[in-house]
């Protein structure tokens, strides 16, 4: 399965029709959030990422509301709103947390992930798990040498083990990886990335 992951792309139209051609060559496209500017022409955003050649999953960043999000997701039928969510694609199950980008740490992700990412909603699936800011002491949360991300997500990720980790939100990060164990942490950016798995 080839995936293509993107983030940050902040209304960059360019940037979208982009990835619009590229998301033929992918089984499925995943947004990691802040695809807007505070929500600025989120409408015709919207119309374009339904319109790419594969389904989207997609998560809010913190350019945009959970709310909001939601109820365009379900108005539109090439794309799936992941926050809160586990989506089953083949052997691989996808898990989403949108929002924020600046806590270190998470009380309410935490309360989430016991509730929604429970073992009996993954069986023996691979996890590729997709929060908008990063989790803490990787490559993708570095910035002038210290990190910034979420410790609740880097608990979360050493207790279950994914097999990819795609966040956002780091700017400065965009394109960078980083692998713990068998874990895959990638910061798309807004040209995207394609993970073949």
């Amino acid at each position: 399965m080839k995936l293509l992951f993107f983030s940050d792309v902040h209304g960059d139209m360019k940037a979208l029709d982009s990835l619009k051609a590229k998301s033929g060559q992918a089984d499925n496209v995943i947004c990691a959030g802040d695809f807007t500017v505070m929500e600025n022409n989120i409408q015709k955003i919207m119309k374009q990422i339904n319109s790419f050649r594969s389904p989207v999953l997609m998560i809010h960043g913190n350019h945009e509301s959970e709310e909001m999000l939601k109820e365009l997701c379900e108005k539109h039928d090439n794309i799936t709103f992941l926050h809160k969510a586990v989506h089953h694609v083949g052997d691989y199950v996808f898990m989403g947390y949108g929002g924020d980008g600046f806590s270190t740490k998470d009380r309410y992700f935490e309360d989430v992930a016991a509730e929604f990412f429970r073992p009996q909603a993954i069986g023996k699936r691979r996890i590729i798990l997709v929060t908008h800011g990063p989790p803490h002491g990787t490559e993708i949360d570095k910035v002038n040498g210290e990190y910034r991300g979420n410790k609740s997500y880097r608990k979360f990720i050493d207790d279950i083990k994914p097999h990819l980790v795609i966040s956002g939100h780091l700017h400065e990060n965009a394109g960078k990886s980083h692998k713990i164990g068998r874990t895959l942490f990638i910061n798309p950016g807004k040209s995207g990335v394609f993970v073949d798995i």
